[in-house]
């Protein structure tokens, strides 16, 4: 990883995340498969100006479905690494003010 903008590749926005943001003031994003806590950290830090408090990690499995013919298993949608990001109280990202 060479930089800290290669950190971060999209954020989450689902109805969980929805719910993070208003009441808990938690941000989700999909990091790069090797990104740590602290590099996740410090890529929120400088891009938007922020203090964050804590940083979650979770290792999200791939989706399994099958065939409708044959009823094998298949993998449709890969796994991904995914950032829960804690903000101290007051600040918010930009990004997600229409999200409420």
């Amino acid at each position: 990883m060479t930089t800290i903008y290669d950190v971060l590749r999209r954020q989450l926005v689902t109805e969980k995340s929805a719910y993070q943001t208003r009441k808990m003031n938690q941000y989700s994003f999909e990091v790069s498969d090797d990104a740590t806590r602290t590099q996740v950290k410090d890529a929120i830090e400088t891009m938007y100006d922020v203090t964050v408090e804590n940083v979650n990690i979770i290792n999200v499995a791939p989706k399994r479905g099958r065939r409708s013919k044959s009823r094998r298993l298949l993998v449709r949608k890969s796994g991904f690494k995914k950032a829960i990001v804690s903000l101290a109280s007051g600040q918010t990202l930009p990004m997600f003010e229409g999200v409420q």
